[in-house]
């Protein structure tokens, strides 16, 4: 009995121990029962796992995403959508509507003219009519090839310029090898007298005219108003880079008439009268001369070939006025497509009926006259 009572009193004591420890611990401490103490921080940033500005990272997925669905696209009405267009597709011919006696035909009006492009009739936006400066490169075969005809040459050359009015642009281009601008666009009819003065001996015996009139109708087409080339030629190519079929359709395709002056008439025909040139020159003097005519034909331009120097006046004085008084036709195809196809025109005069227009002089009689326009031209290409 004696144990029992000792380990009861043994048990109250370990007891009585264990709450004073308990109370001890509870009046010294700065959180409340029950709440555990924060870990000590660590000297490697914040924990990325937890808190309110860390990401929390993810766990890695078993299968891989699969990608967002599409949103389905809305159908836009064509008739309520905004659509913003420009005219780009305008078209400028130049038309000379001169009679079989040389007269010049002004004071047409729009009305009066007609335009088909591959056999479809055009609206015409406008008509220019009005006399303005022309601007003309002159360009100059400058070549030991045919050195019989360059005292012709000069002849034309010099006097085309002394026909030029102070408002005119010129430029003088002289070509054998390649092409050589002497004198860039001016209205100094001294400074374009200076650049002919250069040409006084030819280095080369070569006459790249398809690289020449190539080169030169490229930098024309960025001019506007009343402009053409003047091509002083024998109509002669050696071996140009350019062929002729591409400068045929690169004549088509610029708005610049091509007026040329064949050079060498009379030499040749003194030549051939003499029995001095062969069949096989007299065939090539032809082809050349029908380059001539096509450069002229297809830009809407004419072709001379004088036999005597006499003629240049009367050269001169057409080529002016074919250019002061052309008329400037502008509208836009109704065939928008760009295919880059060639397209085939057609100018013709009319009356209030659609019927070809009859024109009279002052006694009555009819005037006969003859238009003349460039044949077409090449749709753009596709941007690509």
């Amino acid at each position: 009995m004696r144990k029992s009572v000792i380990a009861a009193c043994f048990c109250c004591l370990l007891a009585l121990i264990l709450a004073t420890a308990i109370g001890l611990k509870a009046q010294y401490s700065d959180k409340p029962a029950g709440q555990t103490e924060a870990a000590p921080p660590s000297d490697e940033g914040p924990n990325k796992s937890v808190g309110e500005t860390v990401i929390v990272p993810r766990k890695r997925p078993t299968q891989p995403p699969q990608p967002a669905p599409q949103p389905k696209k809305e159908k836009i009405d064509p008739d309520e959508a905004y659509t913003l267009r420009s005219e780009v597709d305008l078209v400028n011919v130049g038309v000379v509507v001169q009679s079989k006696k040389g007269e010049f035909l002004p004071g047409l009006q729009k009305e009066n003219f007609r335009i088909l492009e591959d056999g479809v009739p055009q609206t015409i936006k406008k008509l220019e009519a009005a006399e303005a400066p022309m601007t003309v490169a002159m360009l100059i075969e400058f070549s030991s090839l045919y050195w019989e005809f360059l005292y012709e040459t000069m002849v034309a050359a010099y006097g085309f310029v002394q026909t030029l009015r102070p408002e005119d642009w010129i430029a003088v281009i002289a070509f054998d090898m390649r092409p050589e601008i002497l004198q860039d666009f001016t209205k100094n009819k001294a400074a374009a007298f200076g650049a002919l003065q250069m040409m006084r001996i030819p280095g080369f015996s070569e006459s790249n005219m398809f690289d020449a009139l190539s080169d030169t109708l490229s930098r024309m087409d960025n001019i506007d108003g009343k402009k053409a080339i003047l091509l002083i030629s024998s109509g002669v190519d050696t071996f140009s880079k350019t062929r002729y079929d591409h400068v045929l359709k690169q004549v088509q395709a610029s708005d610049t008439p091509v007026y040329a002056i064949g050079t060498g008439q009379a030499v040749r025909e003194w030549y051939d009268a003499r029995g001095y040139m062969g069949a096989d020159t007299n065939i090539g003097f032809l082809q050349a001369d029908n380059q001539l005519r096509s450069f002229a034909r297809l830009s809407g331009g004419k072709a001379y070939f004088p036999r005597f120097e006499g003629q240049f006046g009367e050269i001169y004085n057409d080529i002016s006025a074919s250019l002061r008084n052309e008329y400037n036709i502008s509208y836009t195809p109704t065939n928008p497509a760009h295919d880059g196809k060639f397209r085939k025109l057609k100018v013709e005069l009319v009356d209030a009926d659609g019927k070809p227009l009859k024109l009279v002089d002052q006694k009555g009689k009819e005037i006969k006259y003859e238009i003349r326009a460039r044949e077409g031209y090449y749709a753009p290409r596709p941007v690509e």
